[in-house]
């Protein structure tokens, strides 16, 4: 039923697939997909699609639409703020996993710093005669190099990180 919906009501309003894969940020592949019931929307993108149709969700879906009473605009107006309620929550669960995703990026960078300062470069002591310590000596520089010149630029980046995804009182 959605498929049928969605392919009917694109064509009823002039739109092409690549046309409403651009007003919604998709590819067209996906809006070919959706209509050939390969895959389906999820709930954030059913909403937009009845933006840009500027159709009911419910439209979409296949229910049919009847005159509403007060009881089913009650109802309806329930289930609507229970969906808000839990979009919110993804929305702010998401938000403290990147938080923490930040803030544990920053210790890793600090620890590995430590770890490299403890060392102290061992690789320049390492006896280069032998092929394997040569490899290992060579590899480990070039990790440290690289770091050292990365690392203060990651570690700024995750700080902006947890600066910007920390919850706001």
């Amino acid at each position: 039923m959605l498929k049928e919906n969605i392919k009917t009501i694109r064509k009823s309003k002039g739109l092409s697939q690549e046309e409403l894969a651009i007003k919604l940020n998709v590819v067209r592949q996906t809006i070919s997909k959706w209509e050939q019931g390969l895959s389906v929307p999820d709930a954030d993108m059913l909403i937009s699609i009845s933006e840009v149709f500027e159709t009911p969700v419910s439209t979409l879906l296949g229910e049919t639409v009847v005159e509403a009473k007060a009881d089913d605009l009650r109802a309806i107006s329930e289930k609507l703020e229970v969906i808000n309620l839990q979009l919110a929550h993804r929305k702010t669960a998401r938000q403290k996993a990147i938080h923490w995703l930040f803030i544990l990026l920053c210790a890793v960078i600090v620890a590995v710093f430590a770890v490299l300062i403890v060392l102290n470069s061992p690789y320049l002591g390492w006896d280069y005669s032998h092929p394997e310590p040569a490899v290992a000596g060579v590899v480990f520089h070039a990790f440290e190099w690289l770091f050292v010149r990365i690392a203060p630029l990651a570690l700024i980046g995750a700080f902006v990180g947890v600066f910007l995804t920390r919850k706001k009182a």
